[in-house]
C-alpha cells in the first residue's frame, strides 16, 4: 500500500510539473523580414501543447495558399515557418483550432532586418 501511495504521488508530482511547464512555455509568432518585401512568419513553441507541428503547418499552408514547412531553428528547436505575412491570421487560427494553447502565452513578435543603409549608420 505504501508503494501505491509513493506512486500516486510521483505520478501527481509529473502531472504538476508538466502543468507548471506549459504555463511557463510561450508560443512566438515571429514575422521575419526575409529581403525588400518578402516576409516569413515562423511559430515556435507549440509542441509544447501537445499540437502535431507536421499537420499544423499543412493547416497553415492550405487556409494562407502559400508554403508551410516545419523546420529547425538555430536553437535547435522545431518551428513552423509559414511564407508572407500572416502573423495575426495565425495567432486567431491557433486560439480557434488548438484551445489547449492559453492566449496569454501567445507572444507576436516583429523582427525587421536591418539593411546596409541602417549598419552604416549605426556602427556598433
Amino acid at each position: 500500500a505504501a508503494k501505491m501511495e509513493k506512486a500516486m504521488s510521483k505520478e501527481e508530482a509529473r502531472m504538476a510539473r508538466e502543468l507548471e511547464k506549459k504555463m511557463a512555455s510561450k508560443v512566438v509568432i515571429k514575422r521575419v523580414e526575409r529581403n525588400k518585401r518578402k516576409r516569413v512568419t515562423t511559430v515556435t513553441g507549440l509542441e509544447v501543447f501537445g499540437v502535431d507541428l507536421k499537420k499544423t503547418a499543412k493547416e497553415f499552408a492550405n487556409h494562407f495558399a502559400c508554403g508551410g514547412s516545419v523546420s529547425k531553428n538555430p536553437q535547435g528547436q522545431d518551428e513552423i515557418v509559414v511564407q508572407g505575412d500572416f502573423s495575426n491570421e495565425i495567432l486567431q487560427i491557433i486560439l480557434k483550432k488548438h484551445p489547449s494553447v492559453p492566449q496569454d502565452n501567445i507572444e507576436l513578435v516583429e523582427e525587421e532586418k536591418k539593411s546596409k543603409k541602417d549598419a552604416a549608420a549605426a556602427p556598433e
